[in-house]
């Protein structure tokens, strides 16, 4: 017979990123974090922010797994959560209820907690976006959860076809959100310069009437492309 779990299993003490990580990652635009993680890390494309206009961050993974129609562990969350913290949610998909609602979300807020992220839903759109904390859900449903359990916090959590953990940074704006592990902080941030220069580049040349990259044209002049009438 398996055991039953306790309702909440918490850790609290994590490596985390230094402030200096944060900063150097702050205000990036997600596709250039994934860029520089070879072309992987964003959650499912259906999570997106529920106020485009409170959509960008950058912060601290603090992942918990709620479970579907649960949001005991949120709770646990917000207890454990530390100021610049993202508060990502695990559902494992449930879409029949929401996880929180713009009292949560005010109580993240006023925990200093930088976003809070779900693969499951979310409710009361009015009230969320006049909190004003960036919120991103796959979805939106006024049905209201219990709060159960069991549910962890602080322990890795896979949502949006990602696993994170804690200790990981996240980044969002309208595209979605990126997990960035903890391990690759410092590779990525040494690649975003070269990247970035590269943007610049390309951007000024397409703005100067590029219409096809000179890669590109090399490549349709080899031999690697078979004309056909």
């Amino acid at each position: 017979m398996i055991e039953d779990p306790p309702l909440l299993t918490i850790r609290r003490n994590f490596p985390r990123p230094s402030p200096e990580q944060v900063a150097a990652l702050t205000g990036m635009q997600t596709g250039w974090v994934v860029d520089c993680l070879d072309g992987r890390g964003a959650l499912d494309g259906r999570i997106k922010p529920i106020d485009p206009d409170a959509a960008g961050f950058c912060g601290v993974a603090l992942p918990c797994h709620a479970g579907p129609a649960d949001n005991l562990a949120v709770f646990g969350a917000l207890d454990a959560a530390r100021a610049g913290d993202v508060i990502l949610i695990g559902t494992d998909g449930f879409a029949a209820t929401a996880v929180i609602g713009d009292l949560v979300q005010g109580m993240a807020r006023n925990r200093g907690v930088a976003a809070v992220v779900t693969d499951g839903c979310v409710r009361d759109i009015a009230g969320l976006r006049a909190v004003g904390l960036p919120c991103f859900a796959a979805g939106v449903t006024p049905n209201s959860p219990a709060r159960n359990g069991p549910g962890t916090v602080g322990l890795p959590v896979t949502l949006g076809g990602v696993t994170v953990a804690a200790g990981d940074l996240v980044v969002g704006d309208l595209d979605g959100v990126v997990i960035l592990p903890f391990a690759r902080i410092d590779a990525v941030i040494a690649r975003l310069a070269a990247l970035r220069a590269a943007e610049a580049e390309l951007e000024a040349k397409v703005k100067a009437g590029l219409e096809v990259p000179d890669f590109v044209q090399g490549l349709l002049s080899s031999d690697k492309v078979r004309e056909v009438d």
